[in-house]
């Protein structure tokens, strides 16, 4: 069982973030669509880099139910691979498109590492960033936030796996330092949010664990979210390319929710909030049942 910081360690507010607090208030995980205006993402890359096809798939995460939008403009690929690109390149990409993103009316947020990127994209209208460094890579990051009481993802990560170490206490310790450089800068707690950056500096046996485990970071006392869309950890189970990896990302989505994440990023949509609104569904039913039997 890991166990969380001490609470203090975060600086406070009076409430969260409006847009945070509504997405967090849903009667059941709001839906992250991934959009990825990148030629090398893992699962998609290069098919919405145009900015046509950027924004025909923002249309199309809305129209299946999107709760947020969250476009990056640099791949991460959990598994390695990526390469780095500077901050002019991640706004090349993304100044083309953002606007028109913003404008259709969804929340969006920002998935960069760069303070400078994360910076440029609130202003264009934007809320919430997500740093897949949980505020460890970019020093001006934190404090840039805190300025602009903007909300933020924290996503546990690590240069490369290590199959030696306790995962859960890894990311416990990452988290940890993460809310301390949060507290030290000023960020609000309740603009933190959560996400143990399943198949980013893991095994695959340690992704299955930390979604196994997930409901332990809940000591924390804050929001959890949980991308497992397509990871190649599904493949070690059921060999799969990550365009065959619907039903496996269902699975583990559909679990996360169940043991308390309260976002759930994804790049299939429509399956997904089915089958959330079918678990939710399910479960309200076995909760009243408990209740006739009270």
């Amino acid at each position: 069982m890991v166990k969380a910081a001490p609470r203090q360690s975060v600086a406070t507010s009076s409430a969260p973030d409006p847009v945070l607090r509504k997405l967090l208030s849903l009667p059941m995980p709001a839906v992250m669509g991934v959009l990825n205006v990148t030629p090398d993402s893992f699962s998609d890359g290069g098919k919405f880099l145009s900015p046509d096809q950027a924004l025909l798939q923002a249309q199309r995460l809305v129209a299946e139910g999107a709760d947020i939008i969250d476009i990056g403009a640099e791949s991460t690929r959990p598994y390695g691979g990526a390469q780095p690109v500077s901050a002019e390149m991640e706004l090349r990409r993304l100044q083309p498109v953002l606007a028109d993103i913003v404008a259709l009316g969804l929340p969006v947020s920002i998935d960069s590492m760069k303070a400078e990127v994360v910076a440029w994209a609130l202003d264009q209208g934007a809320v919430i960033a997500n740093d897949v460094w949980g505020l460890q890579r970019d020093d001006e990051m934190a404090r840039m936030l805190a300025a602009r009481g903007a909300p933020i993802i924290v996503m546990h990560n690590r240069e490369r796996a290590d199959p030696t170490i306790d995962i859960m206490r890894e990311i416990a310790d990452f988290f940890a330092h993460s809310l301390d450089i949060a507290a030290r800068a000023g960020i609000a707690r309740e603009n933190v949010v959560l996400d143990p950056g399943i198949g980013f500096g893991k095994t695959q046996e340690q992704s299955l664990i930390a979604l196994a485990r997930l409901d332990e970071l809940k000591s924390f006392g804050l929001p959890l979210l949980v991308g497992a869309s397509r990871k190649l950890f599904i493949a070690s189970v059921s060999p799969s390319e990550p365009h065959q990896r619907l039903p496996g990302s269902i699975a583990a989505h559909v679990i996360a929710a169940q043991r308390g994440a309260r976002i759930i990023r994804t790049h299939d949509v429509a399956e997904t909030v089915q089958a959330l609104r079918v678990t939710a569904a399910i479960e309200a039913k076995v909760e009243t049942r408990t209740e006739k039997k009270r």
